[in-house]
């Protein structure tokens, strides 16, 4: 008989909204429980351990996994397991034809940083659908994707009457989608928990992470956290989820975050466009740790070649 996985840590950080954390990265992953105990699973990661503690802390509370979320098409991204069931894991669509075209690459990734996974069950990604686009559902969010979570599409009443999203006590979940640091990087709204999963931005841990990929990648980035800054204004938001990281808690600890991108970024470009000896933009606290210095370099080497 087989040892039942351990429960995996999970804090609230708002009302329905609980986040565990990884060894690998600080990587976190955010679990979404409506008050009748259907869950949304954002980017669950990173060992094969972690995801399947995850699944059994979630069967423990009572709760049922019903979607899945990945914030962005990097393979710690969307992993996933069985043991959270076989639903939809949605992603903007922009991020499901990327992963599409990097899966051999991610795969070998995976493998390497995480053994273990079923890799038939990597990447397998659902566009949000674009339906739910605009006012048409009366719930008052123009300028963003409504995840179909979680009532699921195409819910009706037993009038046939469409059951619009948010309906009852059934909590909103908006999706905001940019291209900073990887195609279709999409951002969670709660609105009603006045909280936003953003992915691999706005980290106190890492510095931005540019799509090298992206004809202008810092271009690319700083519209991606004016996008996201929108979001939080229009939206109240006082929590910050990031990928990797620390949550943010309260307003002047999610404009710090927003500050420290935007001056990274500013000291990258000057780095960039100044005297190979001069200074190398890395500056900022976060620019720690080997793996970090590395990324740092790679952007800096990237756009100094680009100029």
């Amino acid at each position: 008989m087989s040892t039942p996985p351990p429960l995996r840590e999970l804090h609230e950080i708002a009302d329905g909204v609980h986040v565990a954390t990884a060894e690998i990265w600080t990587s976190l992953t955010t679990v979404v429980v409506a008050p009748d105990g259907r869950a949304l699973v954002v980017d669950p990661g990173i060992t094969v351990a972690e995801v399947e503690s995850l699944a059994a802390a979630i069967a423990h509370h009572g709760w049922r996994v019903t979607a899945g979320f990945s914030t962005h098409p990097h393979w710690d991204h969307v992993l996933w397991s069985r043991s959270l069931g076989d639903v939809p894991r949605w992603a903007c669509p922009t991020a499901v034809r990327a992963q599409e075209r990097s899966l051999a690459e991610d795969l070998v990734k995976a493998e390497r940083e995480a053994p273990g996974h079923e890799l038939t069950l990597f990447g397998r990604l659902t566009p949000v659908p674009v339906s739910g686009t605009g006012d048409s559902s009366g719930a008052g969010h123009s300028d963003a994707l409504h995840l179909p979570w979680p009532a699921g599409p195409g819910r009706a009443t037993p009038s046939g009457a469409a059951v619009a999203p948010g309906a009852g006590d059934e909590p909103v979940v908006l999706v905001v989608e940019h291209q900073a640091h990887a195609p279709g990087h999409g951002a969670l709204v709660l609105p009603g928990a006045g909280v936003i999963v953003v992915g691999d931005m706005l980290s106190d841990a890492e510095v931005p992470l540019l799509d090298l990929e992206s004809p202008d990648p810092v271009g690319e980035y700083r519209a991606g956290l004016d996008v996201l800054e929108h979001a939080v204004s229009e939206h109240g938001v006082h929590t910050l989820v990031p990928g990797h990281g620390h949550v943010a808690t309260g307003s002047d600890a999610i404009w710090e975050r927003f500050g420290a991108d935007r001056a990274y970024l500013d000291a990258l470009e000057a780095a960039a466009d100044g005297d190979a000896d001069g200074p190398d933009g890395s500056e900022d606290p976060r620019v720690t740790g080997e793996w970090v210095i590395g990324e740092h370099r790679k952007q800096l080497d990237h756009l100094r070649g680009a100029r």
